[in-house]
């Protein structure tokens, strides 16, 4: 697949034989042949009888294990490479905008102290946190702390307990918004697959729309994030409108009723 399309490197300085490229990554001789066969690597320079590699080999296969470590598979990441025409930086600019976290939030520590504090549960911190690492929420450290993955929904929490809602109600509702947080979620990534990835996939993945798919995956971040929120406004107030009119109207039939009394 890929080997269509990579090219050979040029003459470098840094030239090494199979053996010195397979002493420096770490990797067998045997493996550097099968990434050549799959069209993972560049081919050597030949003089001779002699294959000679450079720093793009070294840099392709550090390339290939991060993708790996990743979840990559080795036939994805020649899909991958393919698509750039080769190109190790474009595949890795791409998958890093696969990886990345849509937020913008940086993660905090906090104790189980601290939380228990902040919930007020006593003996039930135990079970809040387990509910809370089974939403995402949390996410248990080896040192016995934890990382906030939001520190906003952690001061939610914090004023929702000064308001008197208990921390398990809380909860409970962060469980019904995470459920309907994952529907629009997998309604924004079926619309990029559907509208983006499928006709480039459709098109033979042509290297040069690759940046443009990638920079359309960027873009859906803030997109879908402020298509969110504006859509929850609009909701929220209908549903504040809605229901407290109901409530307004259940007191003055009730006041009615006993003034009738």
């Amino acid at each position: 697949m890929g080997a269509r399309r990579i090219a050979a490197v040029s003459e470098t300085t840094d030239e090494l034989t199979i053996d010195e490229l397979a002493r420096r990554t770490g990797m067998t001789v045997r493996n550097i042949r099968a990434h050549q066969s799959r069209g993972l690597l560049p081919a050597p320079q030949v003089r001779g009888r002699t294959g000679f590699y450079g720093t793009e080999h070294e840099a392709r296969i550090n390339l290939i294990r991060e993708l790996q470590a990743d979840g990559f598979k080795l036939e994805a990441i020649a899909r991958l490479l393919d698509s750039a025409g080769g190109s190790s930086e474009e595949v890795l600019r791409f998958t890093r905008a696969v990886k990345a976290p849509f937020e913008d939030e940086q993660p905090q520590i906090v104790t189980a102290a601290e939380l228990a504090e902040r919930w007020d549960a006593g003996d039930a911190a135990p079970a809040l946190r387990r509910k809370a690492e089974k939403l995402g929420i949390l996410r248990p450290l080896p040192d016995g702390n934890f990382e906030e993955l939001s520190p906003t929904l952690g001061r939610a929490s914090a004023e929702l307990a000064a308001l008197g809602i208990p921390p398990e109600a809380a909860l409970d509702v962060a469980g019904e918004i995470h459920k309907h947080a994952s529907a629009v979620a997998k309604t924004f990534v079926e619309l990029f697959i559907k509208q983006i990835w499928k006709p480039f996939e459709d098109q033979g993945r042509p290297e040069h729309d690759l940046p443009a798919v990638r920079e359309a995956l960027e873009r859906l971040r803030p997109l879908a994030s402020d298509a969110l929120l504006a859509m929850f406004q609009l909701v929220m107030t209908e549903a504040v409108e809605n229901r407290m009119g109901r409530e307004v109207d259940r007191i003055q039939r009730r006041d009615g009723s006993r003034k009738r009394r």
